[in-house]
């Protein structure tokens, strides 16, 4: 390990993040009823221009008004290359309660970008005497984005998390696809031709690659390294549970620890993903209980079901079960 200790990411569920559009009040107590961990009430994309000042109203009033429990909760501001984003900012920070959690912050590009909304928030904290720091998520979801992911991760300690928007940044890349994650059709390797084959290679097998692999990885490093929680963005086609289920599967085999929902039925399947099964707990235990078995009979590694565990093998365990009881108590 280095010497310089990587920080933990904040002790809190975010399995699924739920989103919802601010100019529809009429779904957010079905949003505060529901299994997600996090809801994020929306002022941007999903937001018509001549709908946002009515949307901020909304959203100031379902903050102090709903009951949203022990849920995080979020609001996604407009971007910061419009005119609509400081007004999100303060009108919902100067007039709703201390309930709200976080700011999500969309399309960031640089540190710079976090330190402009942190200036504004600060500020208003200060002006309003808030109690309780607002905290930050931002989305990668630009090539800027990713070449300065690791600086936006340590930008603020107020960033709290860090999620993948693969529809804009696929934009932003010139990428030739308009579906929003999933395997793209034409991303694929064909399996090589032998020379000493007599098939003509007609029916070569496909290879489906994933075209989210590399920002994927790097937001869980970036995210790693400096304490935040890395979250895979939207799967867009809510009619396709197991492609949902494909690519959260993916993204936590990488590391994430959830996902959005921009449909209310794809909110147990996140949870389903993302919530460690009782087999994987129970397995987690008997890996913890020999190497404590083994460490107190002065061995640093000891074979259990015919496989090597050890040091590594523990971290991986405390992993899972810390999982399991951070959502026991959700």
């Amino acid at each position: 390990m280095s010497f310089t200790a990587q920080p933990s990411p904040p002790a809190r569920p975010n399995r699924c993040q739920l989103f919802g559009p601010g100019s529809r009040p009429a779904i957010f107590e079905k949003m505060a009823a529901s299994a997600a961990d996090v809801i994020n009430l929306d002022l941007e994309d999903a937001v018509a221009p001549l709908d946002k000042p009515k949307a901020r109203a909304n959203i100031v009033e379902a903050i102090n008004d709903i009951d949203w429990g022990a849920k995080t909760l979020s609001v996604r501001i407009n971007g910061l290359d419009t005119g609509y984003w400081y007004r999100d900012v303060v009108e919902v920070l100067e007039n709703c309660g201390e309930r709200i959690d976080l700011i999500m912050i969309p399309k960031a590009g640089n540190a710079k970008d976090i330190y402009a909304v942190d200036a504004v928030v600060s500020a208003i904290e200060a002006a309003k005497g808030r109690q309780k720091k607002i905290g930050f998520e931002v989305i990668i979801e630009t090539s800027a984005g990713l070449a300065y992911v690791e600086e936006i991760a340590a930008s603020s300690p107020r960033m709290q998390a860090m999620s993948l928007g693969a529809a804009d940044y696929a934009a932003s890349m010139g990428m030739a696809t308009t579906g929003i994650g999933g395997t793209q059709a034409n991303y694929y390797m064909l399996e090589d031709v032998r020379p000493d084959s007599n098939d003509d290679g007609a029916d070569r097998a496909i290879h489906w690659s994933d075209p989210w692999h590399m920002p994927t990885v790097a937001i869980v490093a970036a995210c790693r390294t400096h304490g935040l929680l890395p979250v895979d963005g939207p799967f867009g086609d809510f009619s396709d549970d197991d492609g949902f289920r494909a690519q959260a599967r993916r993204a936590a085999t990488l590391g994430m620890v959830g996902k959005w929902a921009i449909h209310p039925k794809q909110v147990a399947l996140a949870n389903e993903v993302f919530t460690p099964s009782d087999e994987m707990v129970a397995q987690a235990r008997r890996i913890l209980d020999a190497m404590e078995k083994a460490q107190a009979e002065g061995a640093g590694a000891v074979t259990l079901d015919g496989k090597l565990i050890d040091i590594a093998s523990i971290r991986q365990a405390k992993v899972i079960v810390g999982q399991s009881e951070l959502f026991a108590g959700s």
